[in-house]
């Protein structure tokens, strides 16, 4: 089984993407105001509410099974709701997961 932190780092990093595309479809959709920009806006709109929803769990899983500190955890959560703050968070998570208790040494899931 893949360790729940990273999980954690690859769903955080996805969910920051799809968060670029769902501001992008929402200036299609009101900026340009063509017809496909609701759909736009609603594919990419419960795509982005799951992965949140995810990266969530994943949060409570790496406060449960690994002992992240809760302002870490903090940290990535409000990183979450900033357009492109995950991005530049990513490079800390390598890391993150090696210094955690029971890490891998590579941070990405390869032992």
């Amino acid at each position: 089984m893949m360790d729940p932190l990273v999980w954690l780092r690859r769903v955080t990093f996805v969910e920051a993407v799809s968060y670029v595309l769902l501001l992008s479809a929402m200036v299609v959709k009101y900026g340009a105001e063509l017809p496909i920009g609701v759909l736009l806006v609603r594919i990419t709109g419960m795509a982005h509410g799951i992965l949140f929803l995810l990266m969530g769990f994943l949060l409570l899983q790496a406060k449960l099974t690994r002992a992240w500190p809760l302002p870490r955890l903090v940290l990535v959560f409000v990183a979450s709701l900033l357009p492109i703050v995950p991005f530049f968070l990513d490079q800390r998570f390598a890391g993150w997961i090696a210094a955690s208790p029971g890490g891998s040494r590579s941070g990405d899931g390869r032992s």
